[in-house]
C-alpha cells in the first residue's frame, strides 16, 4: 500500500470515528418501529462507511451534510428488505461485546469511544470493530396479512425532520469543544438524568459546584448555538 493509500484510508478511517453520533442521531428517530435499535445502529455505521468511502470534500459539502441521508437510507433499507444479511456467530458474538464495552466506555467517560479506543479496550484491530459495529441483528418481520390473508409489504412512515438530526449535529460538535471534566456533567445531568448531588458525587464535586458549573457551561452552549 503506497502513501496515497494510506493517506486516503486514514482520511476515510477518521471520518467513521468522528461521525459515530451521525449514526445514533439517525438510528434513535425508528427506535419502537418493531426493529431492535442495535441493528438500527449497525445498518446506519454501514451507511456511515459508505458515505466516507463515496465522501469528496473538494464539492465543498460537509460531511456531516452528505453522510445523513446515506445513513437514512441504509436504516430505511432494513423495513423494506425484513432484515440485514447473515452474519458468523463469531461475529455477531463480537459485535455484542463491542456495544457492551462501548456502552461500559459512555459510562465512564461521559463521550462516545472511537473506534481506536474501543478496539485498544477490546485487543481487536479498529477494522474488526468497524465490522462487528455494523454487523446485523435479527430483527421482526414487518409484513401484514390483508383481508386476502396473504401478507403485503409495506413502507414504513418517518415522522421527523431531518432538521432535527442536523440540530442534533450541532449540539453533540458543541459538547465535543467542552473539556472532558465539563462534558461528563452535562452527560450526566441531561443524559443519565443525575440529580446534582449525584453527578456531585460521581465527579468529585460539592452540589453548589455542579450548580455553578452547570449554569456558566449550558450558557457557554447557548452562545455557541446560536
Amino acid at each position: 500500500m503506497n502513501a496515497a493509500e494510506i493517506s486516503v484510508r486514514e482520511s476515510r478511517d477518521r471520518l467513521v470515528t468522528e461521525n459515530l453520533g451521525l449514526v445514533h442521531l439517525c438510528a434513535n428517530r425508528f427506535r419502537n418501529r418493531g426493529i431492535e435499535y442495535e441493528e438500527l445502529y449497525s445498518s446506519g455505521c454501514v451507511g456511515l462507511v459508505k458515505a466516507a468511502n463515496s465522501f469528496d470534500e473538494d464539492r465543498g459539502v460537509k460531511f456531516s451534510t452528505y453522510a445523513v441521508p446515506v445513513i437514512l437510507g441504509e436504516i430505511k433499507r432494513i423495513f423494506r428488505d425484513g432484515g440485514t444479511v447473515k452474519v458468523s456467530r463469531s461475529l455477531k458474538e463480537l459485535s455484542l461485546k463491542a456495544v457492551r464495552e462501548k456502552n461500559s466506555f459512555i459510562s465512564r467517560n461521559g463521550r462516545e469511544p472511537s473506534i481506536a479506543e474501543l478496539a485498544l479496550e477490546m485487543n481487536c484491530s479498529p477494522d474488526e470493530i468497524a465490522e462487528a459495529l455494523s454487523a446485523a441483528q435479527p430483527c421482526l418481520s414487518l409484513t401484514r396479512y390483508g383481508e386476502s390473508d396473504e401478507s403485503e409489504e409495506q413502507d414504513i412512515p418517518s415522522p421527523f425532520r431531518e432538521s432535527d438530526i442536523y440540530e442534533g449535529i450541532a449540539l453533540r460538535q458543541a459538547m465535543d469543544r467542552l473539556d472532558a471534566k465539563d462534558r461528563k456533567l452535562i452527560f450526566l445531568r441531561y443524559f443519565r438524568s443525575f440529580t446534582q448531588s449525584r453527578a456531585a458525587e460521581a465527579l468529585g464535586m460539592t452540589q453548589v459546584q455542579v450548580s455553578r458549573r452547570e449554569k456558566k457551561i449550558l450558557s457557554e452552549l447557548r452562545k455557541d448555538l446560536l
